[in-house]
């Protein structure tokens, strides 16, 4: 990496810290949420999860938007590291770790996406996704199979 933070002769923009979630069914399917009209990107396909508010840790955060955006409780010991991405976009550098989820409480519920879908991993390319979130499905597919 160059001083100063570019990489390739690319110009310095700001990280920014996003959290993801793999949550697997019994069947092992994985949810995914289609991002709503009025969010950029909106009609694309992503795992549940959001921005990490300043002195919040990766795990308290996706608690929070699970409640939020789904309506589900878990709890830190249900959420397994698995992966993460970094990807950079026009004005910032995304950075997101991504989690497996196997166990929570109540029922998924569309709170803020226009559309949820379970699939299993060998479909999750079949869905448009985020740039940072295309390279996942390979890894997920590796290691849920």
């Amino acid at each position: 990496m160059a001083a100063g933070g570019s990489t390739a002769g690319l110009p310095a923009v700001p990280t920014v810290l996003v959290v993801a979630v793999a949550l697997i069914d019994v069947d092992g399917r994985v949810l995914i949420a289609r991002r709503p009209e009025g969010k950029s990107m909106a009609g694309l396909w992503e795992f549940p999860g959001g921005k990490v508010d300043p002195g919040e840790t990766p795990e308290a955060a996706l608690i929070r938007e699970l409640q939020e955006e789904l309506g589900i409780d878990t709890a830190e010991s249900c959420l397994a590291p698995l992966t993460f991405a970094s990807h950079r976009y026009d004005g910032f550098h995304l950075l997101m770790p991504l989690y497996a989820c196997r166990r929570w409480n109540g029922t998924v519920t569309a709170k803020e996406h226009q559309e949820l879908a379970w699939v299993r991993p060998v479909r999750l390319g079949d869905y448009p996704m985020p740039p940072a979130d295309a390279p996942l499905v390979a890894m997920i597919h590796d290691i849920l199979g």
